[in-house]
């Protein structure tokens, strides 16, 4: 999280604090129980520029070396438009989101529908569907 200022408000979209919302997750003294919750994190991770944290929770078999997040592109807000699956008792998941964000004071948006399955445990990205 070089360079960027932690939010007080969590970026995902929940009504908690950054630090005991997506931070917890982002620091490593939880992992997130449900696809939803990993997808809001990594929605987090992308607003705070936590590469690392991307990074550990994106499937091996399709992760990349490096991100080399665009420092012009804000990401300031998170629509849950739908989800399948993905329940602390479920192995796969999906979320379908809207992911709002600035660039260079633009509003601009993007929608995706991820795949999310449990490695060793652990909910990681699996790509989009």
């Amino acid at each position: 999280m070089k360079g960027m200022p932690r939010p007080s408000s969590c970026p995902c979209g929940l009504p908690a604090p950054y630090d005991d919302c997506c931070g917890r997750f982002h620091r490593g003294d939880a992992a997130a129980p449900t696809a939803e919750l990993l997808m809001r994190s990594r929605f987090s991770a992308f607003s705070v520029g936590d590469e690392a944290y991307l990074l550990r929770t994106w499937h091996p078999a399709d992760r990349p070396a490096r991100l080399g997040l665009d420092r012009r592109l804000r990401w300031v807000r998170l629509e849950i438009l739908e989800t399948g699956g993905g329940s602390v008792v479920h192995a796969e998941g999906t979320v379908r989101f809207r992911a709002h964000y600035l660039e260079r004071g633009r509003p601009g948006q993007m929608e995706e529908h991820s795949r999310f399955v449990r490695l060793d445990g652990h909910w990681v990205y699996a790509g989009t569907l």
